[in-house]
């Protein structure tokens, strides 16, 4: 019975939800998930922060995709476009980097919820913040230490 407490909760293959979600992207609406994993770290945290994808029509670098890669679907930034190809990278990876094409991305993170706090990952904020966060690759390992360690990236 719904809100009874025994609501069971259904894990489905990641196979047929990105599907559905690449579905309803392309219908024009926008889907809302909470993210998972730590390859986002500290800009998006798993298990807790909730982000709203969106079909756009352009993807630009500095972008939060959801991509297919030959590996999986991954929520990972565009740090670099060459023609139709693009270079992805996850914000708390040090040097791991995926590759796919501009018809591989589902959609495009339009929002990152944390805490009831909504973030527009368009805004001038949001852009300095990843511009200084790309320099900063080469001692990226430090620095996310260092925020892991004192609780930087939020409560």
């Amino acid at each position: 019975m719904p809100g009874s407490g025994t609501d069971k909760i259904t894990a489905i293959p990641n196979d047929i939800l990105f599907d559905g979600i690449g579905n309803m992207l392309a219908e024009g609406r926008s889907v809302t998930f909470t993210a998972k994993g730590r390859s986002m770290f500290p800009f998006i945290k798993g298990g807790r922060d909730k982000v709203t994808l969106i079909r756009k029509g352009d993807v630009r670098k500095g972008d939060i995709v959801l991509a297919r890669t030959p590996e999986a679907c991954i929520l990972h930034r565009v740090i670099r476009i060459s023609g139709n190809d693009l270079t992805l990278m996850g914000d708390g990876n040090i040097r791991q980097k995926e590759h796919c094409r501009k018809e591989d991305i589902l959609g495009t993170v339009s929002t990152i919820d944390r805490n009831g706090k909504t973030t527009d990952c368009s805004s001038f904020l949001e852009k300095l913040k990843y511009t200084i966060w790309i320099l900063l690759i080469p001692v990226r390992r430090p620095v996310l230490w260092l925020i892991r360690k004192t609780g930087a990236a939020g409560a």
